[in-house]
């Protein structure tokens, strides 16, 4: 079939993208703590666009660069720096299970967007993988769930706000790009994007810089967010949205928490109860059939036949 190897290939983007943003939750925590939230999103974005911009050049894509500027720098406010400033003030009151779990409605807001601006309306089977994988997400992270504000006294509710804010950017982006970047490589998409963010969060960073020494810890968390967080996946998730539509991008946030739990086995020593397996298992059928990779994988097995 001519479309197979492209569809390994945003399959295997696809998994690789959940792996490096499931640690992002981790970091922005960590970060934030002695950041605060807008420096620390502004480091973000600032080590991103350092880390992209060699890769650009030497691949010799700074004039495309320079003739999409505009659409890239714009599509980095509203899918950079917006949402990760309001997950990294989340970060300081709620918990992370509790930000994956509205970052999973994601997709929900992306399937809106894109009915109502790209008039791409779902089929039956991938409403039913988006509620499916909505639920799994909600059993897995029930427990971490938590509303206390913390001794700081920022407001869990204003958090809750933010994170959902910052998920409605998220599905105006994914349409955005869709529309006004298509064509434009995944590399020039996802630099514009970081110096567009950095644009806008860095005076601010600036001015609102802490007083105190940041520790070490603090600056690597930041630098994974930039390099890794940012960088390396805005190149990812704008491959996909180029082989596989924005729906398919976003449905990415449903395997993020299972990612989650399985660095927090391997690497923190927790304990992986039934409850989050079964979780992981409804969270993996719900996003295989929100993005069509059943349907599909049916369809190819019928064809076989």
């Amino acid at each position: 079939m001519p479309n197979t190897s492209q569809t390994k290939q945003w399959i295997l983007d696809f998994v690789l993208l959940a792996a490096i943003w499931g640690s992002s939750f981790m970091f922005m925590h960590i970060a934030a703590i002695e950041f605060g939230a807008l420096p620390a999103a502004g480091v973000r974005v600032s080590v991103g666009a350092i880390f992209l911009a060699p890769i650009l050049l030497a691949r010799g894509q700074g004039r495309n660069l320079l003739s999409h500027w505009r659409q890239t720098f714009a599509i980095g406010v509203v899918n950079s720096a917006i949402p990760f400033a309001c997950f990294t003030y989340a970060s300081l009151s709620i918990s992370t299970g509790l930000s994956s779990l509205l970052n999973a409605t994601v997709p929900l807001f992306g399937a809106i967007v894109a009915w109502l601006w790209l008039k791409d309306r779902p089929n039956g089977t991938r409403i039913v993988g988006l509620l499916i994988g909505f639920c799994g997400v909600a059993l897995l992270a029930w427990d971490k769930v938590s509303f206390q504000p913390n001794a700081s006294g920022h407001s869990s509710a204003l958090a809750v706000l933010a994170c959902l804010v910052a998920c409605i950017c998220y599905g105006l982006a994914a349409s955005a790009s869709k529309v006004y970047l298509n064509g434009v490589p995944s590399l020039v998409s996802a630099t514009g994007s970081q110096f567009g963010a950095a644009l806008l969060l860095l005076p601010i960073s600036i001015y609102l810089w802490p007083e105190q020494a940041v520790s070490a810890r603090a600056w690597l968390a930041a630098v994974a967010l930039g390099v890794l967080c940012s960088g390396l996946a805005y190149m990812l998730y704008f491959r996909i949205i180029e082989r596989a539509g924005p729906a398919r991008a976003l449905s990415v946030t449903f395997a993020i928490p299972v990612f989650a739990i399985l660095y927090g086995v391997t690497l923190l020593g927790e304990t992986l109860t039934s409850q989050m397996a079964l979780s992981g298992i409804v969270i993996v059928v719900g996003t295989a059939l929100s993005t069509g990779l059943l349907n599909r994988q049916t369809s190819t097995a019928q064809a076989k036949d």
